[in-house]
């Protein structure tokens, strides 16, 4: 490798100037040099990198295609043989995220340094981290295009030079589960001692490990009357319409869909598909009801055990799901769920 760097860039549909959703579909193409944001990339860059080409793929397509458009990108490189390949960054976007992951992770596998860049909540952070890759911490939105890419510049250059890479609050990366010795000249048994009396005194301290934490969620008070209140099905089973019309993914999902089940008694086979790519959905096709199961709620509605039902089902896919992804989605379905009434919430499980 030389001293200047060449880099292949990937850029979702967006930001390759094509369009916006309605442009998400577009197969996989090749431009050379940088586009979009890869021209303030090798302004960051200056005179120690080039960008030799840019892949732009749709986000819907990717989705779609994923193991075609892999093998594309793999060729690719396996043709320019970059000294780094950099995707995005994603920001929030979630398939954004997902398929800079997912190409991040090929050219690791090529033996070429990746790097890329994501919110925390983006659920390709959640995805590719546990496979150790170089996500860059960004902000939600392109706001933070150029702290990002200059993280990303900056990561990619020591990872192709094989420079030394500093821990992940250093370099600006999101944590990766990884333990590695550092001498600090302090027996751990002193460390621990002072960070104890640091947290008794309150002095601010830091962990040298990381302790995931999850809120406290208080079990609500029983019903005072079921049979006058109006409940709703709510599901994270992935069971949609025929066609999948609001495009609902198999893994990862980052939105929700609701369909109307007014006068329907149960759900007719036939009519409805499973998309959540974490079960056998055999039975799930067979009979709808196995997974929601609006005949038996229909059921109790007869006999009075409970008031009524919502005439809509909500409706996303938990496989793999971001837990920030998944507390937004809960809150906006529960916002909605308010605005109709709703007193309770049967949640089925997969």
């Amino acid at each position: 490798m030389g001293e200047t760097l060449r880099i292949v860039h990937y850029i979702n549909a967006f930001f390759g100037g094509l369009g916006g959703e309605e442009e998400a579909h577009t197969p996989l193409r090749i431009q050379k040099g940088a586009v979009g944001p890869g021209r303030l990339l090798e302004q960051i860059l200056g005179d120690q990198g080039a960008i030799v080409a840019t892949l732009i793929c749709g986000d819907g397509y990717f989705s779609e295609h994923d193991a075609e458009v892999v093998e594309q990108v793999r060729a690719h490189l396996q043709a320019f043989q970059p000294d780094a390949f950099l995707a995005g960054p994603a920001f929030r976007s979630g398939r954004y995220g997902l398929a800079c992951g997912r190409l991040c992770l090929e050219a690791e596998h090529l033996g070429i340094p990746a790097v890329t860049g994501m919110h925390v909540e983006n659920p390709g952070s959640d995805l590719y981290r546990p496979e150790h890759l170089y996500i860059i911490a960004t902000e939600t939105s392109a706001a933070g295009m150029r702290p990002a890419l200059e993280r990303m510049v900056a990561l990619a250059r020591k990872r192709a030079r094989g420079q030394p890479v500093g821990s992940a609050a250093e370099e600006g990366f999101l944590a990766r589960a990884v333990r590695r010795t550092v001498a600090t000249g302090i027996p751990a048994a002193a460390r621990a001692v002072s960070m104890a009396l640091k947290k008794w005194r309150a002095e601010p301290y830091t962990s040298e490990l990381t302790v995931e934490t999850f809120e406290v969620i208080s079990p609500p008070l029983p019903l005072q009357d079921p049979a006058q209140t109006l409940f709703a099905l709510v599901t994270e089973s992935g069971l949609v319409l025929k066609g999948n019309p609001d495009r609902l993914p198999s893994a990862a999902a980052t939105h929700w869909a609701s369909y109307s089940i007014a006068g329907m008694e149960r759900l007719v086979p036939g009519e409805w598909d499973a998309v959540h790519g974490g079960y056998d959905n055999t039975a799930a096709l067979q009979d709808p009801n196995r997974v929601v199961p609006l005949d038996a709620v229909r059921a109790l509605q007869r006999e009075g055990t409970i008031g009524g039902l919502l005439d809509e089902l909500f409706v996303t896919v938990g496989n793999i799901g971001s837990l920030n992804a998944m507390k937004r989605m809960g809150a906006e379905i529960a916002a909605a769920l308010l605005r109709r009434g709703v007193g309770a919430v049967i949640l089925p499980a997969t």
